[in-house]
């Protein structure tokens, strides 16, 4: 039999009238076997709330009189259900509902400000257990023709306890001590201190349990931060004077966190913070139908088209497209991955941890039966959940996930430090070892500097371990971290806002997620003075390289996945097309002699525009290799036409026009969301996924989004 069913026969049993005065005694009985059964507990904390000052003040609503310290006694003409009800309303309780009996009592919560008895709130306590009063009078059997109960006047003789187990009575082992494996596993601090609080008094003291009921507030909803996400702070490419500067250098970029953080702000109705855009990783956020190589060996080819600009008549744009090869499923090597999975109470929402839960699950089914998976976890401390298992034990994997749960600090430095020794330990020399860190980034334990975690994961990058972050959450989301560990840990960033996404990166792209066909990829383009007179590089201003590093071996760059493209987009005015943002100079500097034993650079051809160069690594070798290109004029297109690469580049020019207008729109004229849209729609292709349909609704979204979100009072 239920509570609920035990509380009913309670009221449905005969009652007897209370007499004069014995409403009012057996209230203060109960009051004082409360807090008789709470002597030693301790109050007013914050952790355990007090309750005594709003019960209190409400008996001396009722009796007119302060109550008065009294034995455990209970009127024998009134049940314990009435009674029970008649202190709960004395406490303030709202609804009986928001109680249960507990005969292991949950973590409490901390009582909302509004419940606490002061200033204008008591005179609302008085009027509702003035209220509630009569409806217990009603419960007891109290008639229209019954004469109304008189106050007290004088004390009154407590009447002798009835020892005897009424019908309302909670059963035995609901009143029982509560065991120390209640309290064990993952909670929040204030509520684990509160368990243990409520345990202690239950087991130095059994009959304080039987003689005052614990009962408890339902938990608030709970706590959200807001307006703490870091990002780098992004200063835009400016426009670069090819006789000044022809040489451009940057690192090439596949994370895509920017992409889905802007998503799931728009879809909140709010526009991204400028620092949360980086326009490439909107760019290349979509697959691209660019022409692939024919073998592992040449593990990726570049395809180069010139267009006109479509927010500026004056200028064009020179689209790079890189198509890595695709490893087919029978060619993958064996995969050793350890999940970092952040189990602190800042995961505690549902689109954190939960989901992170569910997208592992995802991964999982994409993993062969012989790759393995370890499982560390980490809050206040660090600890391996699994060892080292083989996918084809999936229940047992699928077992440690689900038995995770959020609580406490966060200790992610000694998390990461333990995911990677248990890489190590199980290193596989001809497979793919990489730890995957599922994070909002909120790192406040232990090392939580940027510049300490990145020595470290440089350091096991040597060694063979590979690490990539998965962002998930908003509000106290650390960006600007997980692109350093990321970035120095040769893997990708990627930011899940839903279990949509989790699919994409894990399922659809899960190769060129985990399996790396080239690392250390850096492009460099000379621009020839004679065709272009200035240029710009659109995004990537976090991954900017010295024209020196792109032949040094040992500068770190990004990677490329399996079947992975990689799209990098320049504005550059033609020479004498008087578009021209920088002034000539009037003193022009004369040419530099050329260095001692080095040959006089050659004239660059009238038809070439620039000189392509990609310097890239195989996943097992520490010497880089060269790939070269002219960009010439073969490669211009018009505004119309050119078949499915063409408008593939059109389509990212719509995607890059999006993101300078996120962020401001320093050099896109009058161009608009409308147009970004009508762009969009003209060139989304096969859009199998349905990604570019959802973009062009984002940019809907933008041209309505606020600038600010709106504080939301818990």
């Amino acid at each position: 039999m239920t509570e609920l069913q035990r509380l009913k026969e309670a009221f449905d049993a005969e009652h007897v009238t209370p007499g004069e005065g014995q409403r009012e005694a057996a209230v203060a009985a109960a009051l004082a076997a409360y807090d008789a059964s709470r002597r030693d507990a301790r109050q007013g904390t914050g952790i355990i709330p007090r309750l005594r000052i709003a019960a209190h003040a409400a008996v001396e609503i009722l009796t007119g009189k302060r109550p008065m310290r009294m034995t455990h006694a209970l009127a024998g003409g009134v049940s314990l259900a009435v009674l029970t009800l008649a202190v709960m309303t004395a406490a303030n309780i709202q609804t009986v509902e928001n109680f249960r009996w507990r005969a292991e009592p949950e973590p409490m919560a901390m009582p909302p400000a509004d419940t606490r008895a002061d200033g204008d709130h008591l005179a609302k306590v008085e009027t509702e257990a003035k209220v509630e009063a009569e409806r217990v009078d009603q419960l007891a059997g109290t008639s229209a023709n019954s004469a109304p109960v008189a106050p007290v006047t004088q004390p009154v003789p407590p009447p002798e306890i009835d020892t005897s187990v009424s019908a309302a009575s909670p059963p035995a082992e609901m009143l029982a001590p509560m065991p120390d494996a209640a309290i064990s596993g993952p909670m929040p601090l204030a509520n684990e201190v509160a368990a243990q609080e409520q345990h202690r008094i239950a087991s130095s003291d059994p009959s304080a349990a039987a003689s005052s009921l614990v009962y408890e507030e339902a938990p608030l909803p709970g706590y959200h931060d807001e307006g703490r996400d870091q990002f780098e702070t992004i200063e835009t490419n400016p426009v670069k004077v090819t006789a000044e500067e022809p040489v451009s250098t940057f690192s090439i970029d596949v994370d895509t966190s920017s992409y889905s953080f802007m998503r799931a702000s728009l879809n909140n109705g709010v526009l991204p913070q400028d620092d949360s855009v980086r326009v490439e990783e909107l760019i290349n956020y979509f697959p691209y139908d660019y022409q692939g190589p024919d073998s592992a060996e040449e593990p990726f080819k570049a395809t180069v088209t010139v267009m006109p600009t479509p927010w500026n008549a004056n200028t064009k744009l020179l689209h790079i497209g890189i198509k890595g090869y695709d490893v087919a499923m029978a060619e993958r090597p064996h995969a050793n991955l350890v999940f970092l999975i952040d189990t602190s109470g800042s995961m505690d929402e549902p689109n954190k941890l939960p989901l992170v839960i569910n997208s592992m699950k995802l991964l999982l089914d994409e993993l062969q039966p012989s790759d393995t998976v370890s499982i560390v976890v980490y809050a206040g401390s660090a600890g391996t959940v699994l060892e080292p298992t083989k996918v084809s034990e999936k229940g047992k994997i699928l077992s440690a996930l689900e038995n995770l749960g959020a609580g406490g600090s966060t200790a992610g430095a000694e998390g990461i430090r333990q995911a990677y020794q248990l890489a190590r330990q199980n290193f596989d020399q001809s497979g793919v070892n990489r730890v995957i860190l599922a994070t909002d980034g909120d790192f406040n334990v232990g090392i939580t500097d940027s510049d300490e975690l990145q020595g470290f994961v440089e350091r096991e990058r040597e060694n063979g371990v590979f690490l990539s972050v998965l962002g998930f959450g908003m509000g106290n989301y650390n960006d600007q971290l997980m692109q350093v560990l990321a970035q120095n840990g040769n893997g990708a960033a990627a930011y899940i806002d839903t279990l949509n996404e989790a699919r994409k990166v894990l399922v659809e792209e899960s190769t060129s997620t985990l399996f790396p066909i080239a690392k250390d990829v850096k492009l460099q383009v000379e621009f020839n003075p004679a065709t272009v007179s200035e240029y710009r590089l659109i995004g990537y201003e976090t991954r900017l390289l010295n024209r020196e590093d792109f032949n040094n071996d040992q500068v770190d760059a990004g990677e490329i996945g399996s079947g992975h493209t990689v799209t990098a987009i320049y504005e550059i005015t033609p020479a004498g097309s008087g578009a021209e943002l920088v002034d000539a100079l009037r003193y022009q500097p004369g040419t530099a002699p050329a260095a001692s034993g080095n040959p006089p650079a050659e004239p660059a051809a009238a038809d070439e525009y620039g000189y392509l160069k990609i310097r890239y690594k195989l996943p097992d070798e520490d010497t880089s290799k060269l790939i070269e290109t002219p960009i010439t004029t073969a490669s211009e297109v018009g505004t119309t036409g050119g078949g499915t690469t063409v408008g593939e580049a059109r389509f990212a020019a719509s995607v890059a026009a999006f993101g300078q207008l996120l962020r401001g729109g320093r050099y896109t004229g009058d161009f608009t969301y409308d147009d970004v849209i009508t762009l969009a729609n003209a060139n989304k292709g096969a859009d199998e996924f349905g990604y570019r349909a959802e973009f062009v609704n984002l940019a809907r979204l933008a041209k309505t989004a606020a600038s600010l979100e709106t504080l939301q009072r818990q």
